[in-house]
């Protein structure tokens, strides 16, 4: 008894807010369209005082005296000397042996395969001119 009460209760409950809940978009629609369908007034655009344009002096930058600065020398550093390179000494080339070319075995005759006849090529069948052929009708639709 008590479940069936609180069912019924949950379902009202739910039923109720989805009214509110359709009927608040839809006002919200409405007035929505109904503010967009309306024209608003054009409104004076505000004129603005001018104000006297004032020129201010460009300023002049002073000008630097050029200075020589020396120019760096880098110090000279002794020169070494390489020692000689050692004698490396050149080893013989090796001989390769030679080989003697390889005979290939004789490959045995296939035997003669059947000599196949050639086929004539398929004709289609031409059919009378004055055969007459069925055929089927279809509905006709008047949608242009």
């Amino acid at each position: 008894m008590a479940s069936s009460y609180f069912s019924t209760y949950y379902s009202l409950t739910l039923l109720l807010l989805l009214v509110v809940t359709l009927t608040s978009m839809c006002s919200t629609e409405v007035e929505a369209r109904r503010l967009s369908e309306t024209t608003l007034p054009e409104l004076p655009k505000p004129e603005l005082p001018s104000l006297p344009k004032v020129e201010l002096p460009k300023p002049e930058l002073p000008s630097l005296p050029k200075v020589e600065l020396p120019k760096p020398e880098l110090p000279q550093l002794p020169k070494m000397e390489l020692p000689p390179l050692p004698h490396v000494p050149t080893l013989p080339k090796p001989e390769l042996p030679t080989f003697t070319k390889p005979e290939l075995p004789q490959v045995p005759e296939l035997p003669h395969l059947p000599v196949v006849p050639e086929l004539p090529k398929p004709m289609l069948p031409t059919l009378p001119k004055d055969m007459h052929i069925p055929t089927i009708p279809f509905p006709h639709s008047n949608t242009p």
